[in-house]
């Protein structure tokens, strides 16, 4: 109950600062290398990769910086990568963002973690540490990581931080290669070694724009059968969509590109002190070796932010149930090279999974996957396969199984005209 009470508090405290442009939340990129080579990554880079190391922000540039935020209002921050841990003064960079009183989490792959760093950490508790587990077995994990003797690397890891108290969560990522072992790995978490696991499915371009990370992306069906598996992600995936499903556009922001915090109340730092939207976006940056924090966030940001308009009126404009699929200009600008065109593969997702809640989709345009569109037949019948697979799964919560069948007939129930519903 304190943590739903904190949840809501937070909440709350958001909202408030998005109406005041505070940039509350951040993320730094402290580094691109990694020792891992996995084959979803969006931007990893080899450890020895020289241009990479002397690109980056220096440790008195990263001071700086850090002073910078903590003075413009930042207050929560994520540091992650590559592998944090890959720089060497990662720990002088981080001693320095917590004597700012920044709220401070970690997303590291483990591997690198040493009794010294874990025990620097235990001293200077960060508000979080998240772990990425690629694999319950050692061929899975390593078969992804294309590292071997990676898996005991990570274990060890996390065994470090956990019998030192450090507050810890563990995560993974679904993909062709560990799907299999999705569920094994959260059981195991829970009930191994006591810590909360949670699993996405959504694997990005690389930011240099290569889809290679896609060639072991799930299909939309597949992603949502893990939801049907799971009685807490259905939960959470009905309160969400009860939640977030309505315009996007406000009359305050009808007509602006943007509609994410990015910007408004949070911002990212990549490894060379670009500041941004977010981490994906690779197209708008302003230079903080150039100018300053204040500068960039006062005046750079917020136009890109009011002066990026819409300018074709494609599907996702009107689209209620966007929060469940994803898109933004981003993943538009990886995916398709185009920051307003629809991600094909995003929109199949939201709009299986709203059939696999029960959830009808308002009209929203010209959509395929509405009922009537040219895509629809293809994904009731692809939705309709996954749905016997999941009667057929013990593991199944069978109490779950009836909504998905009364939903699978209906499709988006919003009545495109055009077609003839996170």
């Amino acid at each position: 109950m304190e943590m739903e009470r904190y949840k809501d508090f937070s909440l709350a405290f958001h909202d408030r600062v998005s109406a005041n442009r505070i940039p509350v939340n951040g993320t730094i990129e402290v580094t691109r290398r990694c020792p891992l080579t996995c084959a979803h990554c969006y931007n990893n880079l080899a450890m020895d990769d020289s241009g990479a190391r002397s690109s980056e922000l220096t440790l008195d540039e990263h001071r700086r910086i850090l002073d910078e935020i903590t003075e413009a209002g930042c207050l929560w921050l994520l540091f992650t990568g590559g592998e944090i841990f890959a720089r060497r003064d990662f720990l002088d960079i981080y001693a320095h963002a917590k004597r700012n009183g920044l709220l401070i989490t970690l997303f590291t792959n483990g591997t690198l973690v040493t009794p010294r760093i874990a025990d620097y950490l235990a001293e200077w508790m960060p508000f979080s540490v998240e772990i990425t587990l690629y694999g319950r077995t050692r061929e899975t994990y390593e078969r992804l990581t294309g590292i071997p003797g990676s898996y005991d690397m990570c274990l060890r890891g996390i065994h470090l931080l956990k019998e030192r108290g450090v507050p810890l969560k563990l995560k993974t990522v679904a993909v062709t290669i560990n799907k299999h072992e999705i569920f094994d790995m959260v059981r195991f978490s829970k009930e191994e070694l006591g810590l909360e696991c949670k699993f996405d499915s959504m694997i990005n371009p690389r930011i240099d724009c290569s889809q290679s990370p896609l060639a072991i992306r799930l299909k939309p069906e597949e992603i949502v059968e893990f939801d049907l598996q799971d009685a807490e992600r259905i939960d959470a995936w009905k309160s969400f969509a009860s939640k977030y499903t309505r315009p996007v556009q406000s009359v305050e922001t009808a007509g602006e590109l943007y509609h994410c915090g990015g910007g408004v109340n949070s911002f990212a730092i990549d490894p060379q002190g670009l500041l941004s939207i977010c981490v994906l976006s690779q197209v708008d940056k302003f230079d903080l070796r150039q100018g300053g924090f204040r500068e960039g966030w006062e005046h750079f940001l917020y136009k890109v932010r009011r002066q990026k308009k819409i300018s074709t009126m494609t599907k996702c404009v009107d689209c209620q149930i966007k929060a469940m699929c994803g898109m933004c200009p981003a993943n538009g600008e990886l995916e398709n090279g185009d920051p307003e065109s629809p991600v094909d593969f995003l929109c199949q997702v939201a709009h299986m999974r709203a059939q696999a809640i029960g959830m009808r989709v308002p009209e929203h345009g010209a959509c395929e996957y509405c009922e009537g569109g040219s895509g629809y037949a293809e994904l009731k019948e692809a939705f309709d396969a996954m749905h016997r697979r999941s009667k057929m799964n013990p593991d199944v919560t069978k109490r779950y199984l009836p909504v998905a069948s009364q939903s699978a007939g209906t499709g988006c129930g919003g009545g495109c005209a055009s077609c003839g519903p996170k």
